[in-house]
């Protein structure tokens, strides 16, 4: 390929980058669609045919990169979200209760299912088909805009925000926090794939080290580690003694990339997990002052670096398509792919909301908006990472029938999902304004 041809096809990818959210705004076309679909065609040109992606050869550069679009993403989801979390008192814990379905119950049993599906049926080996499971499971922060929040409010009350979008909410908290929690399952099956002593990894008594170091120790640290730094930036850019050192008032929305380097790359040297500090330090720079308008221009710079990212991510992914990611594609890939997306995730995330009660201070879920939170488990850029991360830490025989398979289940998952997105979103939307105009007319009865 030449270096003209280079040029060209990247600023004609940045200006559709540029054009695409509006051309698309209320269209049930989705940005991913066409970035993939337009990734497809430029594997397609003459120029570019004879040029093989080899994921296994490639590993290490579609690690870094998607290891790189997922924290950024997470800085953003993180900054938008206005719901305060506040550790001390009980019912801010409790407005959470839809996030803490999703990871607590739904999540597990996406893992579970998949895991069992591709382990018993499929006759794949235990530890790729745990690796499918925990790599499948989380959610995205990138892919899933259309069903998220879209950035910090910055009028009214703060505990009246969200009220009136109970299913944005879920699932963006759920993308925030589910990409760190896979990663205690990840390693389970990299210890399985490596045959870890017993004494030091996955075996008779490791289950023990497992569960005390990967699942909780790793977690706390992570999210120890993501609120120091976001409460000490967090106190230097809104109240720090000296105006000078007072971010928030110049403006300087850099603050958010010095941010999300420091929380992961301190998570990471203390050996907690990363991606959990990252969105922990957001949602904490955020809730230090809560209303000041700096948060818009953080969001801004970094929603502009995620786009930019995702770009790269999505024409490339498109590029693969075409050029050999799925030449390892089977019919067990697809019936994981067509499972995961169409039963598994739905009847998981159904199934975690049995029993759930409206909270005080939120509009609470109603069934059909179970069924959407159910329904939109978006999966994307974070599968990609793990399954770079676990190859690279252990030898997977099934790696490469596993980058076809996660390469089908990410594109099955942008057309489905980015297909209905905006439908679904414009219903529960009409249902919600339905509600408020005949609320409001109740009010107004005379007597």
């Amino acid at each position: 390929m030449s270096a003209e041809l280079v040029y060209v096809l990247l600023g004609g990818s940045l200006l559709l980058a540029a054009v695409l959210p509006q051309l698309l705004y209320r269209s049930a076309l989705s940005a991913p669609i066409v970035l993939v679909a337009t990734g497809m065609l430029i594997g397609l040109l003459p120029g570019t045919a004879g040029v093989r992606l080899d994921p296994v050869a490639a590993r290490p550069w579609i690690e870094h990169l998607a290891e790189a679009t997922v924290l950024v993403a997470l800085m953003g989801v993180g900054l938008a979200l206005d719901r305060p979390l506040r550790p001390r008192l009980r019912a801010s814990w409790a407005t959470w209760s839809p996030t803490w379905r999703l990871l607590g119950i739904a999540m597990p049993m996406t893992i579970l299912g998949v895991a069992l599906l591709a382990w018993g049926p499929l006759g794949i080996a235990l530890p790729a088909a745990l690796l499918l499971g925990a790599m499948l499971s989380p959610t995205d922060p990138v892919l899933a805009s259309d069903v998220q929040v879209e950035g910090p409010a910055l009028e009214g009350r703060a505990d009246e925000i969200d009220e009136q979008d109970e299913v944005r909410f879920a699932l963006t908290s759920e993308a925030g926090l589910n990409d760190g929690l896979a990663f205690p399952f990840v390693w389970a099956a990299v210890f399985l794939a490596a045959g870890v002593p017993a004494s030091g990894g996955f075996g008779q008594g490791g289950v023990l080290r497992w569960v005390a170091w990967e699942l909780v120790g790793k977690v706390a640290l992570g999210v120890l580690v993501g609120v120091t730094v976001g409460w000490l930036l967090g106190r230097l850019a809104f109240r720090a003694p000296r105006r000078s050192l007072r971010l928030a008032e110049s403006g300087d929305p850099l603050l958010a990339i010095a941010a999300l380097l420091l929380a992961y790359g301190l998570a990471e040297f203390a050996h907690g997990y990363g991606f959990l500090a990252v969105f922990a330090c957001a949602v904490t720079l955020r809730s230090v002052e809560r209303r000041h308008e700096y948060h818009q221009h953080m969001h801004d710079t970094v929603e502009r670096l995620e786009r930019l990212l995702t770009l790269v991510v999505l024409l490339g992914l498109g590029f693969a398509f075409t050029n050999g990611l799925l030449a390892n594609l089977d019919w067990r890939g697809v019936a994981v792919g067509v499972s995961l997306v169409l039963v598994i995730r739905p009847v998981a995330g159904y199934l975690s909301f049995l029993g759930h009660r409206r909270q005080v201070g939120t509009a609470g879920l109603d069934h059909r908006e179970r069924l959407v939170v159910a329904f939109f488990g978006v999966r994307g850029v974070g599968s990609i990472y793990y399954l770079a991360f676990a190859a690279g830490a252990a030898s997977f025989s099934e790696e490469r029938w596993m980058w076809s398979t996660v390469g089908f289940t990410i594109a099955l998952s942008v057309l489905v999902h980015g297909v209905l997105a905006t439908p679904a979103m414009g219903w529960l939307e009409g249902r919600r304004r339905r509600r408020a105009r005949r609320r409001q007319e109740r009010r107004a009865e005379p007597g």
